[in-house]
C-alpha cells in the first residue's frame, strides 16, 4: 500500500482503502454522473491511478462494485414500497414496476444500465448468480404469505426467473412510445402477472422420461 496519498489519511488496511475508494466514486457519480472515470477517483483521494487499478481493474468493474455497494438501499426502498401488497402477482409486477423506476433515478445501482453504458456483459449480469440473490431478497421481503398461497421453493425459484428476464428485456428495449406508469402495470399483470397466477392454478405436472423421449424420437 503507498506510504504517501490519500489526503493524509493512509487506509489500515486494504478493507479501508476499498471502502474509501467506493465513498468518493459516489462523490464523483454524485458530481459527474456517467463520465466518472478512475482517474477523476484517484484524484479525489489523492492517490494515482495504479492505487485504484491495484483494487478494481477498470472503471466498468468499479462502477459496478459501486452499484452492488448500494443494492441493500435500493432494497430497503423497495420493502417500504410494497409494504402492505399481499397478492402475490401485485406485489411482484409493483415489484418489477419499483425497479425499473429506481434504476432510471438512481445515481449508482442505474448507471450502468443507461444507455451510455449499457453492454451486453452488463445486461448479462441482470440474470447472473448476483441478480438472483437480489430478486430472491426483494421477494423474500414481500408481505406475502408465499407458502400459505401455494408456493413452493421451486416455485419462488420461477418466480425470480420471470422477474430478472423481464426486467432484462425492459432494461433492453422498455417499448416505444414509452408506457406510464399504469399501463406499465397493466401491461406487466398480462405478462407476469398470468404466470404467477398460473403457477398455484394450474395442476402440478412433472417432466416424465419417457415423454421426453417420446419427444426426441
Amino acid at each position: 500500500m503507498r506510504t504517501h496519498g490519500w489526503g493524509g489519511r493512509v487506509p489500515r488496511n486494504d478493507d479501508e482503502a476499498t471502502a474509501r475508494i467506493l465513498a468518493a466514486t459516489r462523490t464523483i457519480i454524485d458530481r459527474r454522473g456517467a463520465s466518472t472515470s478512475i482517474a477523476d477517483v484517484a484524484r479525489e483521494l489523492d492517490v494515482t491511478r495504479q492505487t485504484v487499478y491495484r483494487y478494481f481493474a477498470s472503471t466498468e468493474v468499479l462502477l459496478s462494485a459501486t452499484a452492488l455497494d448500494a443494492v441493500g438501499a435500493l432494497l430497503d426502498r423497495m420493502t417500504e414500497r410494497l409494504r402492505g401488497i399481499t397478492a402475490a402477482d401485485d406485489a411482484v409486477v409493483e415489484g418489477v414496476v419499483g425497479v425499473l423506476e429506481e434504476l432510471r433515478d438512481d445515481d449508482y445501482v442505474g448507471l450502468l444500465l443507461r444507455d451510455d453504458r449499457l453492454s451486453v456483459p452488463v445486461v448479462g449480469e441482470i440474470t447472473s448468480e448476483i441478480g438472483r440473490v437480489f430478486a430472491r431478497s426483494m421477494v423474500d421481503r414481500m408481505d406475502v404469505d408465499w407458502a400459505g398461497a401455494g408456493y413452493t421453493d421451486r416455485d419462488l425459484d420461477v418466480v425470480v426467473e420471470i422477474v430478472l428476464r423481464t426486467l432484462q428485456s425492459m432494461v433492453i428495449d422498455p417499448g416505444s412510445p414509452g408506457r406510464s406508469a399504469s399501463e406499465l402495470r397493466e401491461f406487466l399483470d398480462v405478462w407476469m402477472g398470468a404466470s404467477i397466477r398460473a403457477l398455484v392454478a394450474a395442476p402440478r405436472r412433472e417432466a416424465r422420461p419417457d415423454r421426453v423421449s417420446a419427444v426426441r424420437r
